[in-house]
């Protein structure tokens, strides 16, 4: 083919409203959350996040809380990248812009054992505790926006590089274009998680404990 002759610069630059250092960051921002979930390995899942759409559709405090569990054990798990924000002119945004670049995992249905929840308030931690007598926690349609998770995972007929927009073992999807695994069953031993948002469709804590503690989970 033939190639176009060249234009006079004068007759072919778009005008734009926009100055070159603003177009820079926001293209950074979109590069930066670009990176995509990453799979399980021999000592339970290491989780990197993608660009997403909100975890949660409600405003996030922005205090991160601290989530732990003996045993976990799901059918119906998806896991996906996403961003969840905080309310406007929250105390919480500092230099984060109010946003926060997450791992959502979904489970359609959800045991736990031993169950710790903790938010460290400043000085002092709100605890709450459940599940460790014969019931076990139990939840449907359970969500959890994570930026650490770790334990001892597996996982049945995993699906690991789909479309987040088309995943099927849960009742949760991503956007379109985004990294995301999803399995028939999941099992964590010694889940630990760092959350900023938890959701659940229906949420059972047998010999639910609250309290106030020096120390979190």
């Amino acid at each position: 083919m033939a190639s176009s002759p060249d234009l006079p610069s004068t007759d072919n630059t778009p005008e734009t409203s926009e100055t070159p250092e603003r177009r820079g960051r926001v293209r950074l921002r979109r590069a930066a959350v670009m990176a995509v979930p990453a799979t399980l390995v021999t000592a339970g899942l290491a989780i990197l996040t993608a660009q997403g759409a909100l975890g949660v559709q409600f405003a996030i405090s922005g205090m991160p809380f601290t989530v732990t569990a003996t045993e976990l054990d799901g059918t119906g798990f998806e896991q996906f990248g996403g961003l969840d924000n905080m309310a406007e002119g929250s105390p919480n945004a500092g230099d984060t812009g109010g946003q926060v670049l997450v791992v959502t995992s979904a489970i359609k249905n959800a045991t736990l054992t031993k169950l710790c929840q903790s938010v460290d308030l400043g000085g002092t931690n709100l605890l709450i505790t459940a599940g460790s007598g014969e019931h076990k926690v139990t939840a449907t349609d359970l969500t959890t926006d994570s930026t650490e998770l770790s334990g001892d995972a597996a996982f049945d007929n995993i699906e690991i590089g789909n479309d987040a927009s088309t995943l099927t073992k849960a009742n949760a999807k991503g956007p379109i274009g985004v990294f995301s695994q999803q399995a028939d069953t999941v099992h964590i031993a010694n889940l630990r998680q760092t959350n900023y948002a938890t959701t659940a469709g229906v949420f059972k804590l047998p010999g639910l404990k609250l309290g106030f503690s020096d120390s979190g989970c």
